[in-house]
């Protein structure tokens, strides 16, 4: 399960696990202009981890779920 709720300078993406136990904590995605922000919170640690990626680093990522192993690198259609 997710939600989508739009702020007034990013829309706020929340991933929810419904799998079988033990449960993950609730992961929050932050989708500004400028980056993306990826938050859960530890319980063992009893911190927020947080993970900044760029536009690219985000393009990237969604490209290389869909690709086998390797290494690529994505560049712009000349034309």
């Amino acid at each position: 399960m997710f939600t989508i709720e739009h702020e007034f300078d990013s829309t706020v993406i929340t991933l929810v696990d419904e799998g079988e136990k033990p449960l993950l904590e609730d992961v929050t995605i932050n989708s500004f202009a400028e980056c993306v922000t990826l938050e859960q919170y530890d319980p063992r640690t009893d911190t927020v981890a947080k993970i900044t990626l760029s536009p690219e680093q985000l393009q990237d990522l969604a490209v290389a779920l869909d690709l086998p192993e390797g290494v690529y690198q994505l560049r712009q259609d000349p034309s």
